[in-house]
């Protein structure tokens, strides 16, 4: 089912764009050049740039109820759980894009909190608060830290919120461990319904590259939200200084098949941007509406990579009625 939406009367500053696919052409390059199996802050200067950075934006969350560091076999991860409304439904869980962590969803978390209880993460293996300790080498080793999460918590069930690369973890997990997911819904997710256009995989390479002047990461970061200004953005000053700070050691994300979404019974939303540089957006809507014929597909007229930062009411509305609809 695919509802066009109206075009919108505002743009919101930018701030999810840097949600982002980067190193995907040298991670394995940069695993032969270091020892160490896992990921690491480069010196305990940069760990303390990117501290004071992290601090700074999580400035700008509301103040979380709750901050869990929960312990699985890969290492251990942080989430904070913010309480909303209806404080007996099953909570949302926002998964961000790349080097984004939880504050990320700054912009988003007002409206979502109108709707239920919010965890949010940062991803294992990732610049943030969560410790990789053993090496994510696979799609189901990416699955399998993230449902020992869900083990973790105390509620029943929990609905997924991935952007970008968080998304293709969420569908990843759906594919592989959908256990304890009530929905899952994607923001414009990267290799899950469309490939990596070949612009984000080449500018990507020099915005990887932490010796490289930081006028690239922050060209690379405007670039994915259609060249909206991010340097003075603090969640995007910290995106910044994960980049440049944080040795990733994570296997690429590898295109989810269609023949992997097709048996996929989760109830799905996807919200796709008309104008994310990150793939083909007709190409995504039709390989998401043919491989989920049950999902709800909705694109964003002149919506950016960065949706969840230039619409964050609207993603909340669209959640509201596709949890409504489907009697979640």
């Amino acid at each position: 089912m695919r509802r066009p939406l109206p075009r919108p009367r505002r743009r919101w500053l930018v701030v999810g764009g840097a949600a982002l696919i980067a190193a995907v052409l040298l991670i394995a390059a940069f695993a032969m050049r270091t020892p160490a199996p896992v990921g690491y802050f480069t010196s305990t200067a940069a760990h303390d740039r990117f501290l004071a950075a992290y601090r700074q934006a999580m400035a700008e969350l509301p103040q979380p109820d709750q901050t869990l560091d929960v312990r699985t076999s890969y290492g251990v991860v942080r989430l904070y759980r913010f309480t909303g409304a209806d404080p007996d439904a099953d909570p949302l869980l926002l998964v961000p894009g790349r080097a984004s962590a939880a504050p990320i969803w700054a912009d988003n978390l007002p409206a979502l909190l109108r709707l239920r209880s919010v965890y949010t993460i940062d991803l294992l293996g990732e610049p943030g608060m969560s410790v990789q300790q053993r090496p994510i080498d696979t799609p189901e080793d990416h699955a399998q830290w993230l449902h020992e999460v869900l083990v973790e918590l105390p509620e029943p069930a929990v609905h997924l919120v991935g952007l970008s690369i968080g998304g293709w973890t969420a569908t990843n997990l759906v594919v592989h461990q959908p256990e304890k997911i009530a929905s899952v819904t994607l923001l414009d997710p990267v290799l899950v319904f469309a490939d990596l256009s070949w612009q984000a995989i080449l500018r990507s390479i020099p915005a990887s590259v932490r010796w490289f002047p930081k006028s690239w990461r922050d060209d690379f970061a405007s670039w994915t939200a259609n060249d909206a200004p991010v340097e003075d953005v603090p969640v995007a000053r910290m995106i910044e200084a994960g980049m440049q700070t944080y040795a990733l050691k994570l296997s690429a994300p590898h295109r989810i098949t269609p023949e992997d979404l097709a048996g996929v019974r989760t109830p799905t939303l996807a919200l796709l941007a008309s104008e994310s540089r990150m793939h083909d957006t007709t190409e995504a809507v039709e390989v998401a509406e043919r491989a989920l014929p049950e999902a709800t597909v909705i694109v964003y007229p002149d919506a950016s990579h960065a949706i969840n930062g230039e619409h964050p009411d609207r993603v909340a509305n669209d959640i509201a009625d596709f949890l409504a609809a489907s009697g979640r």
